[in-house]
């Protein structure tokens, strides 16, 4: 491996397992948060709800701004952005001023991952681009999951700025290393879907509004009644913005193909149970069951752990079950786990959580690279990179609806204090809803890959099905 090629693995990586961090680790700061700056519910919630659907919104567009204007250069500016305002974030005395840093920071992390990923391929070949991609997704694994826990470290010894200032230092050490990296474009690059990152965003941020401030408001309210409208019509202009390109960067018509379809609503709803849960379940941790923030952390790692350790393990496994049947199992177990972890009561304690939050886990890692594989293998090969960018966009804009909906549950419970039995209340309410919407999933992606075998069985033997 090439110097220039070592250098553009250890600065992606790094940046990789940041970005994530600053979503599951703001998480367990949430009470420390509300508590220091004085604030509501509702405004604490934009720290995660603004940065996620920031993220979720750039993520396409950055991928086309860097082809542009160059790699390099996107993901310097991103991971700059990234750097300086999660040093705003450790400064920040007023709840509204952290609340647009972090949204900004989102649209940094947006331009860091796109681009991070772009300069990966452009970088690697063959095998070799295989495995780095292969590490560049246990890297953003490792932030996702392992987020709660340094986290919870973090508060515990230095106080709920560090969540910020420890990848914001991360990420300034990979500026350093930004000059030395290899530039590249796309001779014959897209151009920017402006109309569309707009729409998309105004899309999410207005629904997010609506869930945050119903609550608090009233849902018959004139805000969240007109937040709602408003992201549908967002949402509408958005699928016509879409429909209208010659080279969308969200193609409905890929939805047409079921395997598709399936295998992008299997990954949509496995990030709707496990992203609200790594944001939550920490709160809950420490205001219900009484843990101590770095205990919580700990014991997210029961959740988290098999996402690290099963995704190398399945591959085998694969020769002999179906890739379709994996995904689908990994959907009951996931199911199956939160249903567990809604009958289980605050005097459960650790050894009570730690059956449900394997399941879930289980189900999780199960899935983790295997989902996209099939699900970009069963679009046309000439859409690879259509198909990827919609996979991701999909399950990174229902992860942020997620975790707005179950953010929105648990204030209405609790009036506005994540505390008390109406957290317990909410959580089992919105842990039953997760249940009920993996039973849907599973019958959909049942119903759309019931002639998956077949087909695949006579494509191998060269017969038309």
């Amino acid at each position: 491996m090439r110097k220039k090629q070592i250098l553009v693995l250890v600065a992606v990586l790094l940046s990789t397992v940041s970005l994530p961090i600053t979503l599951t680790g703001a998480s367990v700061a949430l009470p420390d948060i509300a508590a220091d700056l004085g604030a509501r519910l509702a405004p604490v919630q934009w720290v995660v709800n603004g940065y996620n659907a920031t993220f979720a919104s750039f993520m396409l567009v950055s991928g086309s701004l860097a082809d542009l204007v160059g790699r390099r250069r996107v993901y310097a500016a991103g991971v700059a952005v990234f750097a300086v305002t999660g040093l705003l974030s450790t400064l920040a005395t007023d709840i509204v001023l952290l609340d647009v840093v972090r949204a900004v920071a989102g649209a940094g992390a947006a331009a860091a991952g796109a681009s991070g990923g772009a300069l990966l391929a452009t970088s690697f070949e063959g095998r070799a681009r295989t495995r780095v991609f292969g590490l560049f997704g246990t890297a953003l694994g490792v932030g996702l999951a392992f987020g709660p826990t340094v986290a919870g470290a973090l508060i515990g010894a230095f106080g709920w700025r560090m969540v910020f200032g420890l990848p914001a230092a991360v990420a300034l050490a990979v500026l350093c290393v930004v000059p030395l990296l290899p530039e590249s474009r796309d001779p014959a690059p897209r151009r920017v879907d402006t109309g569309g990152a707009v729409t998309f965003t105004l899309f999410l941020l207005l629904l997010i509004t609506g869930f945050v401030e119903g609550p608090d408001l009233g849902w018959t309210s004139p805000l969240p009644l007109a937040a709602f409208a408003a992201s549908l019509v967002c949402l509408a202009v958005f699928a016509g913005i879409e429909r209208r390109r010659p080279d969308p960067m969200f193609d409905f018509g890929l939805f047409t193909g079921p395997r598709f379809l399936a295998f992008s609503t299997a990954a949509a709803t496995i990030v709707c149970v496990l992203v609200p849960l790594l944001v939550y379940l920490p709160a809950y941790f420490t205001e219900v069951l009484e843990m101590s923030p770095q205990r919580a952390g700990a014991t997210l790692i029961m959740l988290t752990a098999p996402t690290l350790v099963l995704p190398s393990l399945i591959g085998p496994v694969t020769r002999w079950v179906s890739p379709a049947a994996v995904v689908v199992l990994s959907l009951v177990l996931v199911g199956a786990g939160a249903a567990w972890l809604a009958l289980a009561g605050p005097e459960a304690g650790t050894p009570g959580l730690a059956g449900p939050l394997l399941t879930i886990g289980l189900g999780v890692g199960a899935s983790i690279g295997l989902i996209d594989g099939v699900a970009i293998g069963s679009a046309p090969a000439d859409r690879a990179g259509t198909a990827a960018g919609m996979l991701n966009t999909a399950r990174l804009g229902s992860e942020t609806i997620a975790i707005a909906v179950c953010g929105a549950v648990l204030a209405a419970t609790t009036g506005g204090r994540l505390a008390g039995p109406g957290f317990t209340e909410g959580l089992r309410l919105t842990l039953w809803a997760m249940a009920g919407l993996t039973l849907l999933s599973v019958l959909l992606c049942a119903f759309l890959l019931r002639g998956g075998s077949a087909v695949r069985q006579a494509a191998e033997k060269g017969v038309s099905v």
